[in-house]
């Protein structure tokens, strides 16, 4: 082997590289698009009250303090299995009385715990939340959070 290198070999190597490593990441890419269409969403059980849930959650901004899947802040609770942990994954009806209850008593005026603001929601827009809330406590986060706490 030739102990100098030709701009003509570096070329060749910069190229080379270049188009393996763009290869490798199309496929990843694909791969990647494919699971998440496939495995890791119920797209299917998207219905009105869960897109309007989403809505609700964009327009209240609540993720400037809490996270979704590893999303957002970290000020307060990660809510993407909350329904597991109030116990209300098999019960619609269960989960907006717990949501609304929540929702209700805030802000709880505990000296020296984080305050969350008062929403006012109407019963329509509580229950699309506690269905979004449900929504994504059930699709596949593959693990995430990390603990039951969240």
């Amino acid at each position: 082997m030739r102990e100098v290198m030709t701009k003509s070999m570096a070329r060749n190597i910069f190229y080379g590289g270049s188009l393996f490593f763009i290869i490798i990441f199309i496929g990843l890419s694909v791969h990647s698009h494919r699971y998440i269409v496939t495995t890791s969403t119920n797209a299917e059980t998207l219905t009105e009250s869960v897109v309007l849930g989403k809505k609700i959650w964009e327009d209240k901004t609540c993720i400037n303090c809490h996270s979704l899947l590893g999303e957002g802040a970290y000020f307060a609770p990660e809510l993407a299995n909350v329904m597991t942990r109030w116990g209300a994954t098999d019960d619609p009806e269960a989960a907006y009385e717990m949501l609304d209850g929540w929702m209700k008593s805030q802000p709880s005026g505990i000296e020296g715990r984080r305050q969350m603001p008062f929403f006012d929601l109407n019963e329509e827009e509580t229950r699309a939340l506690a269905d979004f809330l449900l929504w994504v406590d059930d699709i596949d986060a593959q693990d995430w959070p990390p603990n039951d706490a969240g």
